[in-house]
């Protein structure tokens, strides 16, 4: 589906939304380009597309796959750079990755959205409301869609970065119930996150070398700026990633704590019940001839014996700190 299609020149948009059949005449000319955004395309549609835009070699499929990180590609003067997505649901705590494929060249710009892709619709506007910045052609409609995509990484963290301090106040608490499940689900989502953004650095300065666009000081430095970006983004991944890895040790070492202590009530109260156990086993057997029998104090003298003797262990465990 075609989001927007639109063809500009000398800092500002010149034609509204085009159809595809209408964009060849601005395609020709040296002074404009095209930017072309598709939304989930069929195979039909994109190669329809590509035919348009003289991309016949590309291979469709291989575009609309599914990609687990950033791709640089360049075949016949067309650059193909494909980037990751992120949101963060916070209710679920779930990280969603989306895609956006870009083929880029001299006269043309096309972006392809997949999946939970943000939309580019606010960035369009914006780089059609800076003219100065326009006028930078295709390069700097490229590095705008890059910058996007790299700002949708920090809304993402700050969500993630909320749910790993909120866990991490669980696990140093005193409750018994233990947030295992939540962490080992937050570890699995930073740790993919931490692969899409880590994976955006070696494209992004390999971008700038690749021919055939023509890149002016201010596109390069708004994309260097852009790289600089991620490259702190990493290191908060990275930093978030240490603090669930953390958390869940620390984790683990409440639950082994746990353990032990259960064992060791459980230790100290099978030893107090084995004396009163152990005293009626023996009175138990029915011998003709046993101490105390035949005593008028001989039941309370008993009982007081098992008293004390589990009162003694008692306060024993309890100053050794088992009960």
């Amino acid at each position: 589906m075609i989001v927007d299609c639109a063809a500009y020149a000398d800092g500002k948009r010149i034609s509204g939304k085009l159809s595809i059949e209408e964009v060849g005449p601005f395609l020709t000319r040296p002074d404009a380009f095209v930017w072309l955004g598709l939304r989930m395309p069929s195979p039909d549609e994109l190669r329809t597309a590509c035919a348009v835009f003289g991309l016949g070699h590309i291979d469709v499929e291989a575009v609309l796959a599914p990609h687990r990180r950033a791709v640089l590609g360049q075949q016949a003067g067309v650059a193909w750079l494909v980037l990751r997505t992120s949101t963060y649901d916070d209710r679920e705590e779930v990280v969603h990755l989306g895609e956006i494929s870009v083929l880029v060249s001299q006269r043309f710009l096309i972006t392809v959205r997949h999946g939970h892709a943000a939309a580019l619709a606010d960035t369009r506007r914006e780089l059609e409301h800076d003219r100065d910045r326009l006028r930078g052609g295709v390069p700097a409609a490229l590095v705008a869609v890059i910058s996007a995509v790299v700002d949708s990484y920090g809304p993402a963290l700050d969500g993630f970065e909320k749910d790993a301090v909120e866990v991490e106040r669980e696990v140093l608490s005193e409750a018994r119930i233990r947030p295992i499940r939540r962490l080992l689900n937050l570890k699995r989502q930073v740790r993919e996150l931490q692969m899409v953004v880590d994976a955006l650095d070696d494209p992004l300065e390999r971008l700038t070398r690749k021919g055939g666009l023509a890149w002016t000081a201010a596109t390069v430095a708004e994309l260097q700026a852009t790289l600089a970006d991620v490259r702190r983004l990493s290191q908060r991944t990275r930093s978030l990633s240490d603090l669930v890895s953390d958390a869940h040790s620390a984790n683990l070492a409440q639950v082994s704590k746990q353990q032990n202590d259960d064992m060791r009530k459980i230790s100290a109260w099978v030893a107090i019940a084995a004396v009163p156990t152990m005293i009626a086993g023996i009175y138990g057997m029915n011998f003709e001839h046993m101490p105390e029998l035949e005593a008028v104090a001989g039941y309370p003298i008993v009982i007081a014996i098992m008293a004390a003797a589990c009162l003694s262990l008692y306060r024993s465990f309890r100053k050794r700190d088992w009960l």
